[in-house]
């Protein structure tokens, strides 16, 4: 009899179907300069097991004509604490959100996720994304 998958593909969409507060950005002043956010106290938890997640989340950006702004990137950061998502899903879809609000020139999210059952994940997504 064959065994069923551990994680399924419910357990791999999850979270991505979450509706998350808008990231505000205001007018960049300056050209040609780097951005870096970091989220030291970052959680979320895992869909299949319902344990929590920790790690720190790294937002690096080119601004063009916008930056994001730290108190909406704050609450929509804070969404994720008690949703059940991926990390690999984490990374990439604050990613997209961050390109959404602000559309910078280019854009690096990392996640440094603390171990579990010693194993720790370390997750970057770039934009622009590689052409298919």
């Amino acid at each position: 009899m064959p065994k069923s998958p551990r994680y399924t593909e419910t357990h791999a969409r999850a979270g991505l179907d979450h509706r998350f507060p808008a990231i505000e950005t205001f007018p960049n002043q300056f050209p040609g300069y780097e951005i870096t956010i970091d989220v030291p106290e970052f959680t979320s938890v895992c869909p299949k097991t319902g344990l929590p997640d920790f790690g720190v989340l790294y937002i690096k950006y080119m601004p063009r004509r916008a930056c994001l702004e730290l108190k909406s990137l704050k609450e929509y950061l804070f969404e994720y604490r008690n949703l059940g998502i991926f990390q690999e899903n984490i990374v990439n879809r604050v990613l997209e959100d961050v390109v959404k609000a602000a559309k910078p020139v280019w854009a690096v999210v990392r996640g440094e996720f603390n171990r579990r059952g010693g194993i720790g994940t370390t997750v970057e997504a770039r934009y622009p994304r590689p052409k298919k």
